[in-house]
């Protein structure tokens, strides 16, 4: 380990077991792997130059970042110690460029410390997820993780300009000019964006900035049925011209489990909501936040306007508008509470699928048997806006997890998704938990291409062993 810590320093390579257990379990704690040593890098050239080492001591690297992936992909594997690689030291926001409405950030800034800073500027990085607190954005590119609006603002690939990484090679790619047109050859932007640190170390960024919302307007409403839920976006996002930002699903059973694990979190609806949306409006036109002849912003008298005739169609049964920001984020925090809910149940499998809108409510109802025949409880959310469901299982009261039957029932509900059109991976990536699953389901033209490519980039696979594929 001498040659790494010449490189980064003593204090940043963690060798004793006490000091490296923090990285090599995943969020989840379903996934636990070995690592001969921890490195924590501070600049692109550290990365390089540990990139070098590595390959000379023949020693595969995985690279983390926040640590929080659900699927696995951000700790080794078991059995054959490499290095993990942090990105924690890497954390410097380098420009705000208030006029481009861009940020030049190292990939180790915690994204929800970048929106603070942005917000200073009246300007916004729009990547909303729980984990925001702590996820940076160099694992946010590199998963190209989604969030609650996908809808308005796109994944995480859209939301980026420019990058600069460190290829298994240990050249450094500096894509930082932030060019929004750029059409010299392959853009490997994109190839390294979603590639889980398989085909290079992503170190910095040029990201999109949007301006801060001057209004947001929130509402919890109850639909008659899953199938009306296309009809309320769409209305919503005709009559606002598009500033729909999110249209987040809350059934039920889940809004129940939620406050059963957190009492003090309150239920938008006196009757629980067997299909529930929490739909915000956000605009930056000063009009939409000017009060109107009742007092109330635009916005929302515009929202309760486009809902009302909702409501007398039967689209809409019940609904709860904030009419306090505090009330806005309360019903933020019952989101945001689903994860953590979940987990608190014990052993739980999250199966992350995307799905055509408009097949989303028939898949929803052929998948209950599956799960209930499995003796299973699924706790679901889902972005409903952008087709995103999060489809997780726990044991049902009375019933043992068995992780065989668990098994066969991910097979049978990716089977059901697959049929309708629709991905086993939306958001979360493939990481280690479902790289068995896209070997035997990837279109073979697309993995073949998609081996040729870590094939070229890193033929001695030193980046992510087990991640994205299985066998290498």
């Amino acid at each position: 380990m001498q040659k790494f810590a010449e490189i980064v320093g003593v204090a940043n390579v963690l060798t004793d077991a006490a000091d490296m257990a923090p990285y090599l379990t995943d969020w989840t704690g379903a996934w636990t792997g070995d690592a001969a040593a921890v490195v924590r890098p501070g600049s692109t050239d550290e990365v390089a130059a540990l990139v070098l080492a590595a390959r000379e001591a023949e020693l595969p690297i995985t690279v983390q970042s926040g640590n929080t992936s659900v699927a696995g992909g951000s700790v080794p594997g078991a059995g054959k110690p490499g290095l993990v690689l942090s990105m924690s030291r890497l954390n410097r926001i380098r420009e705000i460029d208030s006029a481009a409405r861009t940020a030049t950030v190292d990939a180790g800034v915690v994204i929800e410390a970048l929106q603070t800073a942005t917000a200073e500027h009246g300007l916004d990085f729009p990547l909303m997820f729980g984990a925001r607190g702590t996820a940076q954005i160099g694992g946010a590119l590199a998963t190209n993780a989604g969030g609650a609006n996908v809808l308005r603002h796109g994944n995480a690939r859209d939301l980026c300009l420019g990058i600069e990484a460190v290829l298994p090679s240990g050249e450094v790619v500096n894509g930082l000019s932030g060019l929004r047109k750029d059409n010299t050859g392959y853009d490997l932007r994109h190839l390294l964006m979603g590639s889980e640190g398989t085909l290079g170390i992503i170190t910095g960024a040029v990201l999109k900035l949007v301006p801060t919302p001057k209004i947001r307007a929130a509402a919890f409403v109850a639909l008659s049925e899953m199938d009306a839920a296309l009809d309320v976006l769409n209305a919503l996002q005709d009559a606002t011209g598009g500033l729909v930002e999110a249209f987040e699903w809350l059934p039920r059973e889940t809004v129940e489990a939620i406050r059963a694990h957190d009492p003090a979190l309150r239920a938008p609806l006196e009757d629980a909501a067997e299909t529930g949306i929490l739909v915000e409006l956000a605009s930056t036109r000063p009009d939409d936040a000017a009060t109107d002849e009742s007092g109330e912003a635009r916005l929302q008298s515009l929202m309760l306007a486009t809902i009302e005739p909702l409501m007398e169609r039967g689209l809409i049964v019940d609904g709860f508008f904030a009419t306090s920001e505090q009330q806005r984020l309360d019903l933020w925090r019952l989101r945001e509470a689903v994860l953590e809910t979940i987990v608190a149940h014990g052993p739980f499998v999250a199966l992350d699928v995307s799905l055509p809108l408009s097949a989303v409510p028939e898949v929803l109802r052929q998948a209950q048997p599956l799960a209930e025949e499995s003796g299973l409880k699924p706790l679901l959310v889902g972005h409903l806006g952008d087709g995103n469901i999060h489809y997780a299982v726990v044991a049902a009261p009375g019933q043992t997890w068995d992780p065989e039957t668990v098994r066969s029932f991910s097979d049978r509900l990716t089977d059901l998704v697959t049929a309708y059109g629709g991905s086993y991976s939306a958001e979360h990536g493939i990481g280690r938990a479902k790289a068995a699953t896209l070997a035997k389901r990837k279109d073979p033209a697309q993995l073949a291409t998609m081996r040729a490519i870590k094939a070229a980039l890193d033929p001695e696979s030193l980046l992510g062993r087990g991640i994205l594929f299985s066998e290498v």
